[in-house]
């Protein structure tokens, strides 16, 4: 079971540390070349295509087959797919802001430093320290940078998103039933008042299960 397991995981995991390594490459070559600006239009299809399948890691989840519970992994993986496609896509006004490169910087090392992270422990069963201590560490950094990215370009479209109405429905229709995306937005921005502490204090534990013995004995 435990080897059928690793066939799965070493693959998936494997592929996406790549998929954010091309990501994280082609964010600073836009960077130096273009600036800024032209980060989102270099490296939309490849952020797409890695951020969505991570909703694999939701039903992983949701199945038990790994250990992060569903508590953790809903809330960061769904704002990313807010993010990607929710706000980036349908408000092209802010592709070019400063903040989607800090956005892009910010995830893929995140993820970067994961998956890899993850792919080495189900191939060997135990991880280089370094390897570790980054997978526990980083967050400290990261995850201040990349909320801030995500809850500021999220407040940056609301204007656009409310003026194109996009993914909104009015009454009356089929179904009886309205939806104002504009609203949906700020409700989900409002989200992150509780969710970020609690995904900064869960990282925090994790650190500490993981990295606590070695700290105490360094």
């Amino acid at each position: 079971m435990a080897s059928l397991k690793a066939l799965y995981f070493v693959p998936y995991n494997a592929c996406l540390a790549v998929a954010w390594l091309y990501v994280l490459i082609l964010t600073v070559q836009a960077l130096a070349t273009g600036g800024p600006s032209t980060v989102y239009a270099t490296a939309e299809l490849p952020l797409q295509i890695a951020q969505t399948a991570a909703l694999m890691e939701i039903i992983h989840s949701i199945l038990g087959i790994v250990r992060s519970p569903v508590s953790a992994t809903l809330p960061q993986i769904a704002s990313r797919l807010f993010l990607v496609w929710g706000v980036l896509y349908p408000a092209p006004q802010v592709r070019e802001h400063v903040l989607v490169a800090s956005l892009l910087l910010s995830w893929s090392i995140t993820e970067i430093v994961r998956y890899s992270f993850f792919a080495v422990k189900e191939a060997f069963g135990s991880t280089p320290a370094p390897l570790l201590w980054l997978r526990y560490s980083m967050f400290y950094v990261l995850y201040p940078s990349g909320i801030t990215s995500e809850v500021g370009l999220a407040y940056l479209a609301l204007p656009y998103l409310k003026a194109s109405h996009v993914f909104s429905f009015d009454m009356p229709n089929k179904v009886n039933f309205a939806v104002d995306y504009y609203l949906v937005c700020i409700l989900i921005l409002l989200t992150y008042i509780p969710g970020s502490p609690y995904m900064y204090t869960y990282m925090m534990g994790q650190r500490k299960k993981a990295l606590g013995k070695k700290d105490k004995t360094s």
